[in-house]
């Protein structure tokens, strides 16, 4: 069988491939197809055999079991979203809507310091601990190992791919009696054991998440002494860094340095500069993460909202403009709800009402859009949603993060065009990921294809109504079965586990 890349710029001279005789599982006719490289789109068949892609051309004399009709559709790679906490997702709900619905076939897992493993938790040891809590309250904490956890995505697949980091603030609470210090030597051999054996079951890099209580005491010399087994598998270091305020170009340096002393890649999670004060410093960043580029390969990924979502704490409300409250414990009834609302109603002061909403989450209007513009507009920058699928009243990222760039950004903004867009979606995370065989619509990758009318994709999830599907997504294919079509989740479960090349 004859199979072959075209080349989108002879598009308009496509000459029929030799395929007489030739039958496959499925060809996808008459697509607008955007292949994940940035090239022109072109009109071609694609042609699946298993769960490859077998050609991509006219496919005039060929057959198939089935034939789906892509007039008018633009068919791309599936999407990668590159900055998730879906570790627990895709176990507890393996249908994986949120982000099915959108046209993601991939998710990157275990980011910002918190993965679901090597964790085993007991309630004899209290609350589980901020930000790990945003993941589960503690009952999913159950795998001794990091194999544990792959062992069970395998044997229990979900709709979509999942490609997984260890997180270090995991580690950390795994092996530390006492977090609020920097551990100590022996603390970072049992860390960089556990980390290695991840590496060695599957995990495709480590990320960090000083930001927060758990690592914050972490010195960057802690940081690089766990980490160093990712240059002998080959691992990426993925950062939640120390600062995204203030001091965000000293934490853009000690992120550089730990990717230069460990000659690892290094990507910078959901890419912002928050704070009032801080309005407008994407210009200062970006040229400071440009000029490190010719010395190391760096990566960031950005959301495509000017508000952020984490857990709620006191300390982070001055820098705010509005605050949101996702989730609390002990008082449940607030969620969705405004701050100031809930301080009203208690009678005290925000900072306060916050306090007494603890342990809670919160979504924070703390960024100005034209960095967010800014950002995503960067070359480098790919597109994570940060969604927090366990949230009571989540962000809606969550479930709008994708057709909000093909949509708002693309189609009514003209930040960039659509190939510019897919790319970063698509063949940009496949790239700095290292996931083989992903990222591209091409004969041999695998088939991961989401089928939308570029006229009709939008996002429709709101901060009022955050959990809606997303509008112009017709059919996603994952592994080569359809796994969202006109009506929905099909049911199908052929998502894989993935590997770093």
């Amino acid at each position: 069988m004859q199979e072959v890349l075209l080349n989108a710029t002879t598009s308009a001279t496509l000459h029929p491939l030799n395929l007489m005789n030739q039958t496959f599982d499925l060809i996808i006719r008459n697509a607008s197809v955007i292949d994940g490289s940035k090239a022109p789109r072109f009109h071609a068949d694609i042609a699946i055999r298993a769960d490859k892609i077998a050609a991509v051309g006219k496919l005039d004399g060929a057959g198939a079991d089935s034939e789906l009709d892509a007039s008018g559709l633009v068919a791309a790679p599936g999407f990668i979203d590159a900055h998730t906490h879906d570790d627990r997702l895709l176990l507890s709900a393996p249908e994986m809507t949120p982000k099915l619905s959108q046209g993601v076939t991939t998710v990157v897992v275990g980011n910002c310091g918190i993965s679901l493993a090597p964790l085993e938790w007991s309630s004899a040891r209290g609350a589980m601990p901020p930000p790990l809590d945003l993941l589960d309250d503690g009952t999913w904490f159950r795998f001794p190992s990091f194999a544990a956890y792959l062992a069970e995505l395998r044997s229990c697949p979900a709709a979509i791919n999942a490609a997984c980091l260890v997180g270090h603030s995991t580690l950390r609470i795994q092996t530390m009696d006492e977090l609020e210090r920097p551990a100590n030597s022996k603390e970072i051999a049992r860390m960089q054991e556990l980390a290695r054996a991840a590496l060695q079951a599957g995990a495709v890099g480590i990320s960090t998440g000083t930001y927060y209580p758990p690592a914050a005491a972490a010195p960057t010399q802690e940081l690089i002494e766990v980490c160093r087994p990712l240059r002998e598998h080959g691992g990426v270091f993925v950062t939640h860094m120390r600062d995204e305020s203030e001091h965000v170009i000293d934490s853009l340096d000690e992120t550089f340095l730990i990717g230069r002393t460990l000659g690892v890649p290094v990507v910078i999670s959901h890419h912002k500069v928050a704070g009032i004060a801080n309005f407008g410093r994407s210009k200062e960043t970006l040229a400071h993460i440009a000029r490190h580029l010719p010395q190391q390969p760096i990566g960031l990924d950005c959301y495509p909202y000017a508000a952020s979502s984490t857990v709620l704490s006191a300390d982070r409300l001055k820098s705010a403009l509005r605050v949101l409250v996702t989730w609390s414990k002990p008082h449940p009834e607030f969620a969705g709800m405004e701050l100031s609302t809930v301080a009203q109603r208690m009678g005290v002061s925000a900072e306060a009402a916050a306090q007494r909403l603890l342990p809670a989450g919160a979504i924070y209007f703390s960024m100005q859009e034209d960095d967010v513009r800014r950002i995503l507009s960067f070359e480098e920058t790919m597109i994570g949603s940060d969604g927090l699928p366990h949230d009571a009243f989540p962000h809606p990222r969550l479930w709008g993060t994708f057709p909000r760039v093909l949509g708002h950004y693309t189609r009514e903004v003209g930040l960039f065009d659509l190939e510019t867009a897919v790319h970063k979606m698509t063949g940009l995370p496949a790239a700095k990921f290292g996931l083989a065989g992903r990222g591209l619509l091409q004969p041999g990758f695998y088939a991961d294809i989401v089928l939308f009318d570029a006229q009709q994709i939008q996002d429709r999830a709101t901060f009022e109504q955050p959990r809606q599907n997303a509008a112009g997504v017709r059919d996603v294919f994952v592994n080569g079965r359809c796994a969202w079509n006109h009506a929905g989740a099909t049911g199908a479960r052929s998502g894989h586990v993935l590997s770093r090349a």
